[in-house]
């Protein structure tokens, strides 16, 4: 197993294991290392996260606990990449990058509720212009959809909204300088923005009514490295800016009654990862890693009640012939939110697990 092995497939897991409750909703960051397998490669991974994500009622709500307002998810992803000669590869990718899965069952936000589901395919060319040098890109198709409930203590009536899905069309650009005999990578990747147009039913003390609404899923600018910086031994990691403050569901109904979105964001992420991978034998590799995002500050939506987050994660990689299976366990502390009313949320967390398993053919 060479040091390069070991940097393709930890980013795999060490991805998808710890993006819970990463910035805005991300689950799932677009991984582009499998552009840079040997020969033609087929992989699956999943991942599923446990959030604990509880807060306080101020005292003008009767205080008490919200009790666990975060449910539990998985995601998927598929990727097969493919020569198509010496200089020139492509790649398809699957994957979920987007979602929330918010229900508050204490106190009186209960019956507050969110749903976001998303399903991406992306479409990758890599072209080798020089040994060292390669540029790569695509389209990146993305579906989503997405279910909003608001009790009547927050909105007189209550309040429902159902947004069917619609899909929405970007794409991918990057470029990447290599030094194999150092296992040497540095990659620029960026994704742009995805506009939606969503067809939605609003239910108000007066009934449906069908509207349309507009949300911009944000762009994202990613650096990715890794190096050989002993023998049998890397560090890798990744730089990653998204736009999150452009990002707003603002129904027509729900905005023109409270004049304000059902959720958005202020502010832009910087999401920060650092690792190290250890070769232990010619079957066997260990890894762990670090990561971080900064604290903005300020207001949190009920529906998204943290801000910033740290994380340290472990796995390992074994390898069966052309098969390498790789597992990774992250526990993330979720940084503590005040929301708009006083209700405080505090010493919260999330436990990610990946599992990939990736084929050479």
């Amino acid at each position: 197993m060479t040091i390069k092995t070991i940097a393709a497939t930890t980013a795999i897991v060490a991805t998808s294991a710890s993006t819970a409750f990463a910035g805005g909703i991300d689950r799932h960051a677009l991984g582009t290392s499998i552009l840079f397998e040997d020969g033609n490669y087929a992989q699956i991974s999943i991942a599923h996260a446990m959030p604990d994500v509880t807060g306080t009622y101020a005292p003008g709500l009767g205080g008490g606990t919200t009790a666990n307002m975060a449910l539990d998810y998985s995601t998927v992803g598929v990727g097969l990449k493919f020569n198509v000669s010496k200089k020139l590869s492509a790649a398809f990718i699957f994957d979920q990058p987007y979602g929330a899965n918010a229900s508050y069952i204490s106190g009186p936000y209960t019956g507050l509720a969110a749903e976001w589901e998303s399903n991406a395919m992306t479409f990758l060319a890599k072209y080798q212009a020089t040994e060292q040098f390669s540029i790569y890109g695509g389209p990146r198709i993305l579906r989503s959809s997405a279910e909003i409930a608001i009790p009547s203590a927050l909105f007189q009536g209550g309040y429902t909204a159902n947004g069917s899905g619609d899909t929405g069309i970007g794409y991918v650009i990057g470029g990447a300088y290599e030094k194999k005999d150092i296992a040497l990578r540095v990659g620029l990747t960026y994704q742009s923005k995805i506009d939606h147009e969503f067809s939605t039913t609003e239910t108000t003390a007066f009934g449906p009514a069908s509207t349309t609404t507009n949300v911009e899923m944000p762009q994202s600018l990613a650096l990715d490295f890794q190096s050989g910086v002993a023998a049998n031994t890397l560090v890798f990691g990744s730089i990653k800016w998204t736009e999150w403050s452009v990002w707003s569901v603002s129904p027509p109904l729900f905005f023109g009654a409270a004049g304000v979105p059902v959720v958005s964001f202020d502010n832009d992420t910087i999401t920060l990862a650092l690792g190290v991978g250890r070769k232990i034998n010619d079957k066997l590799a260990l890894f762990g890693r670090i990561g971080y995002e900064e604290k903005k500050g300020g207001i949190s939506s009920r529906l998204s009640p943290t801000d910033g987050r740290q994380s340290i994660g472990i796995g390992a990689n074994y390898k069966i012939g052309n098969t390498k299976i790789t597992g990774g366990l992250e526990y993330v502390k979720l940084g503590d939110a005040v929301d708009g009313s006083g209700t405080n949320f505090n010493g919260n967390s999330a436990v990610g697990l990946g599992l990939s398993i990736g084929h050479s053919f």
